[in-house]
């Protein structure tokens, strides 16, 4: 069987859409039309239900699902094993936006340098999207950093801890100010968008002990959230190390109210065959964070 039927299959699957898959795959719709035409063929079975606004598996579709991206794991083993004994291939990593932007670029400059067979793609990812992403087969690695416990049949690798701080510029009204949880609910925040562990652990915190509903608005970038709390804006909830400059400089400062470390994990599917190339990226990342701390 043609393995690019089984990965137009997924596509269409995950997107719902022929049109989506279409484009994920930089295909022509009609291409991907007769594929799943030729996949139904050959597996005598409706996959998908066409409907005027996308498409949705069917019983026998939804069955196919994990089958498809269990060949298509034997087929990268297969690859992958046979074509070099060095560790080689293309990998992408779904991570939080901060670790993409401040942890992950020393290590995968690391890995190159060891392992030049390996390109990684890094895509920032929430948790959740981490999480969907491992399952569908879309991120042969994820990193999260949450304290979310992983569904099954996902499981998480400790990295290490990250260091939250709750940030203000030094002229704004928290930093002279006993923060209580009431006191903090009056303030306005910039944090990231849904799906950022932290900041949401945060949010969860505060609506709890306050009954002031605070006033929060969230961006899909560090630097945005960053740069409105270094204005005066109103307060962040950033890693250290993406305001570790800011502190240094006093255009921002932190207050004295303790954030709990966020833990960073690896995201793997115990299902899935581990390659050479994932093995030989989690040892880079984890030694890396090692030694950045």
């Amino acid at each position: 069987m043609d393995t690019d039927l089984l990965r137009t299959f997924l596509a269409v699957a995950r997107h719902e859409s022929f049109t989506a898959a279409a484009a994920e795959l930089n295909l022509v719709q009609s291409t991907v039309t007769s594929r799943i035409k030729a996949l139904e063929k050959a597996l005598d079975a409706r996959l998908l239900d066409r409907l005027p606004d996308g498409a949705r598996l069917t019983d026998a579709g939804q069955r196919a699902v994990d089958h498809a991206r269990t060949v298509l794991d034997a087929e990268r083993r297969l690859i992958e094993n046979t074509a070099s004994t060095e560790p080689a291939g293309e990998v992408v990593v779904g991570a939080p936006e901060s670790v993409c932007a401040y942890r992950l670029p020393k290590a995968v400059a690391a890995l190159r340098r060891q392992h030049p067979g390996i390109a990684v793609h890094l895509i920032p990812a929430g948790t959740r999207e981490t999480f969907q992403g491992v399952l569908e087969g879309r991120f042969g690695l994820g990193l999260i950093l949450d304290r979310a416990a992983a569904p099954r049949p996902l499981s998480l690798l400790p990295v290490g801890t990250e260091p939250i701080e709750l940030v203000a510029a030094p002229d704004h009204p928290s930093t002279r100010e006993e923060m209580t949880w009431p006191k903090l609910a009056e303030h306005s925040y910039f944090l990231l968008e849904e799906g950022c562990g932290y900041s949401d652990e945060f949010v969860r915190e505060l609506e709890r002990h306050s009954p002031i509903r605070p006033r929060i608005t969230r961006f899909g970038s560090i630097e945005a959230a960053r740069s409105c709390a270094e204005a005066g804006l109103g307060l962040s909830v950033l890693p250290e190390v993406a305001c570790a400059d800011a502190l240094r400089n006093h255009r921002l400062r932190a207050l004295p109210h303790a954030r709990p470390d966020a833990p960073l994990a690896f995201v793997l599917d115990e299902r899935r065959w581990r390659s050479p190339a994932v093995d030989a990226i989690t040892r880079t990342i984890a030694e890396s964070f090692r030694t950045d701390r």
